[in-house]
Formats: C-alpha cells, sequence, structure tokens
C-alpha cells in the first residue's frame, strides 16, 4: 500500500525558495512564521467587514468572517497539538506538537482568506452572472478550464491565489508560506474539472503549477489529473470549521432572535454529552442566556475536539494513505456526530432561510452586479479595442498598479479584475456600487 510520509508531508520549504536545509531557523519556527505572515496580512484585516452568515448586521456580538477565523484557529491549534502529542513517535524529530498545533491553527486563519463580498452568496453572485456574460460572448476565446473557472468562482480556489500570488510578493511567491501549511490549507486539492456537483475545487488555472508543486514538495498521492488526494492534517481543518460553524450559527441565531434558548441549549447538550456541573449555579445566580449558552458551547467544543483528535489517530492509516472517505467528525460518537448533524439542519431550516438574510443577499446579487459589469467590462473592452470610453477608463482608475494591459490574455486580466471585487469588504462593495449607479456624496 503507498502512503505518505510525514517526513514529506511536515516539510518547511517554501514556495520560491530552493534551499535544501531551512528547518533550522533562529527564533520562530518556519511555521510560526507563516501564522504571522497570514495575521499581518491586509486579506486577512478585511475578514472583518465581511460576512459569515449575517450581511451587513450592525449586532457587534454576531459574528463576521474574522471572528469565525479566529474561533476556527483556535480550534485547529488544539486540534493540531492533540494529534501532535498523540503521534509523537511517528514524527519527525525535528517537529514538535507545537508545530503542528501552529500549522493547523494557521491553515485555519487563511481558509476563509478567499471569500467575497457577502460570503456564499456572493459566490453565487458571481458564479450567476458570469453565465449570463458567456451568453453575450464575454467569455469567447477563452480554453474550456479557463471559462470553468469563472463561471465556478471559488473561494479555496481564491484563497490559495491570495496566499501564493497576491499578498506581499505579488506574483512572485505571495506569502511565500512553507509546504506543509499550504498542503494543510489545501481542502480541495484539485482543479476545477475535478469539481464535482457542489462546484468544489482548489486552484484556478492561473495557479495550477503552482498546486501542482505543493503537491510534488509533500508527496500528496495523485487521484488523476491535476488531482491529489487531502494533506492528513487539512482533514482537522475541515473538523475545526465544521464544528465552529456548527455551533457558532446557533449562538448568532439566539442572538438575533431567530432561535429559541431552548432549542439551541438541548442541541449544545447532546454534542457535549452532559450539563456542565457549573451550569446549575448560574442559573441560581440569574446568569443571562448569553453566558449560560457560552457554557454549554464551551463544554461541546471540548468534547468535540478531544474526540475529534481520537479519532484522526485511530484513521491514520486511511489518511495517510488517501483512502480517507468520511469526514472526522462522522466518525466520533453517535450523540456527538448527530448533535453536529442536528446544529445544521436548524441552521440551513430556520437561520439560511431568515427573511432579512434573504432580502440581503438578493441585494448582493445587484451590488455584485453592478461591479462585474463595470470591472470585466472594461477590462473586455481594453482586451479587445484597446481604446476605452471615459467610464472604463475611470473605472480602471481604480485598480490602480494592476490594472491590465491590452496585450494580456483575457483571462489574466478577469482575473485581476475578480482579485480586486473579491477582496471588497461588504461595505466597501456596497458604496462603490451605490456611487456607480448614480449616488454621489462627495465631501461635503
Amino acid at each position: 500500500m503507498t502512503m505518505m510520509s510525514w517526513e514529506r508531508l511536515l516539510s518547511p520549504r517554501r514556495l520560491h525558495d530552493k534551499r535544501l536545509d531551512i528547518s533550522h531557523e533562529i527564533g520562530r519556527t518556519p511555521f510560526h512564521k507563516d501564522h504571522d505572515r497570514i495575521v499581518f496580512s491586509g486579506s486577512f484585516r478585511r475578514l472583518g467587514r465581511k460576512t459569515q452568515v449575517h450581511p451587513l448586521t450592525e449586532n457587534d456580538h454576531i459574528h463576521t468572517r474574522l471572528t469565525h477565523s479566529l474561533e476556527v484557529g483556535c480550534v485547529g491549534r488544539s486540534l493540531g497539538m492533540i494529534v501532535g502529542e498523540l503521534l509523537q513517535d511517528r514524527l519527525p524529530d525535528s517537529i514538535a506538537p507545537a508545530d503542528l498545533g501552529v500549522i493547523v491553527q494557521t491553515a485555519c486563519l487563511g481558509h476563509d482568506i478567499g471569500n467575497p463580498p457577502f460570503g456564499h452568496a456572493g459566490e453565487y453572485a458571481i458564479r450567476d452572472w458570469f453565465k449570463r456574460a458567456a451568453k453575450a460572448g464575454l467569455l469567447d476565446g477563452l480554453t474550456a478550464a479557463e471559462r470553468n473557472d469563472l463561471l465556478t468562482y471559488e473561494g479555496n480556489a481564491q484563497g490559495f491565489r491570495v496566499i501564493t500570488q497576491i499578498e506581499y510578493n505579488q506574483f512572485n511567491g505571495g506569502m511565500r508560506m512553507t509546504a506543509a501549511t499550504l498542503g494543510t490549507l489545501l481542502k480541495y486539492p484539485w482543479a476545477v474539472t475535478h469539481k464535482g456537483t457542489d462546484g468544489k475545487f482548489g486552484a484556478y488555472q492561473s495557479e495550477l503549477p503552482l498546486l501542482r508543486e505543493v503537491a510534488e514538495s509533500l508527496g500528496l498521492l495523485a487521484q488523476g489529473k491535476d488531482r491529489w488526494c487531502r494533506h492528513p492534517l487539512a482533514w482537522l481543518v475541515e473538523a475545526a470549521d465544521d464544528i465552529c460553524y456548527a455551533l457558532l450559527d446557533l449562538e448568532d441565531g439566539l442572538e438575533m432572535g431567530i432561535l429559541g434558548y431552548a432549542e439551541v441549549a438541548d442541541i449544545l447538550r447532546r454534542i457535549a454529552g452532559e450539563t456542565p456541573p457549573e451550569y446549575a449555579d448560574m442559573q441560581r445566580r440569574g446568569a443571562s442566556q448569553r453566558r449560560r449558552i457560552a457554557l454549554l458551547r464551551g463544554a461541546a467544543m471540548e468534547r468535540a475536539v478531544n474526540e475529534v483528535g481520537e479519532v484522526f489517530v485511530r484513521h491514520e492509516t486511511a489518511l495517510l494513505s488517501g483512502r480517507q472517505q468520511q469526514d472526522l467528525l462522522s466518525l466520533c460518537h453517535a450523540d456527538l456526530s448527530g448533535g453536529v448533524s442536528a446544529a445544521k439542519a436548524l441552521a440551513r431550516e430556520r437561520i439560511f432561510q431568515n427573511e432579512r438574510k434573504a432580502k440581503l443577499e438578493i441585494g448582493a446579487y445587484t451590488t455584485l452586479g453592478i461591479l462585474l459589469e463595470a470591472f470585466i467590462g472594461a477590462a473586455h473592452e481594453l482586451h479587445h479595442y484597446g481604446e476605452l470610453s471615459f467610464k472604463h477608463q475611470r473605472v480602471l482608475a481604480l485598480i490602480g498598479e494592476n490594472t491590465p494591459r491590452q496585450d494580456w490574455p483575457l483571462y489574466d486580466s478577469y482575473r485581476r479584475m475578480l482579485d480586486f471585487i473579491g477582496g471588497m469588504t461588504d461595505h466597501y462593495a456596497v458604496d462603490l456600487a451605490q456611487e456607480m449607479g448614480g449616488r454621489l456624496r462627495g465631501d461635503g
């Protein structure tokens, strides 16, 4: 049976760095440097003004993409350290449990860094706009794979582009992360040709050479042309994300009055397996619902983290051989996995169907439609005609140093436009679209 090796999977080699031995560095480890590069990036900072579930909310207790990513990072760090402790004798001598912890934490911090404004609603809006654009001839001349990329805007693939191309060393290695961190970040290590019905994939055509480089460096097992199995630690990132959004979506739903206290508390108790002993005392003291729910949520998370860590170790052989199929949470105790499934179902039925959320997501389609028409229209006109209308001159002036040139391939020009739009915060996208639609504010 062909197996991946922890020695290669935990490689500290960086993209665009050909040195043979970079494992011994003074101060922070290479993996801690990866963590800091994410945290100090502009793309990460902008997640503070991007939708997690509820667009444009004024309630400061509701999660944004930034707070969600930070919380996923905390859970991921715990998972990585637990696995590191349990597998210590099977890991390279140079790797400590804390290294696994920070690798998983960093990948968690970056897992949503490519999401456009308005979260998944933004992804769908961009995909739908390009379907109409294709009928209008705006994708003529592109290869089938390039067209497919644009018709399937994917936050995971955009995140890989942000980290490997856009931030810091622009189009020269990006953040120059270690191979171990990049592999852990890749939830879907394959090209658009393998996207399936859910439209999930990990790298656009523009980053496909970098995906191949990462896969080769880590020894990920090939599962077809431009498709590889996941890095084992990517399963921990998935579990951390699932734990956080399953539990914290309910907390947000309660905060916004969409869900009732009893139904949220019941699911959290089910996942935790028991009611924490402090809960009765909090009730007697008249503690707020928010504090009591936080206690239950903490207990649920602790159990989930411990069980996922144990499941990972039990399935190490399947993970290293690329044969793992089920997500780790589904392999946990039935009341835990069932409780997480119940939490997701409740969110789908009640939170995601909420009237306010639906109205704002419809508005997101309008906002992104205005922006795409302006920026993609300008790129198309520049590529085909060279001369721009005054309107499109002003549109491209907003791009700055990343303005495309006429001699660029059309696909590359479109990608730059999507980099700009995808990097916007919700509020900036709304303001810019409104101003482009005729709402002029001036300075006074």
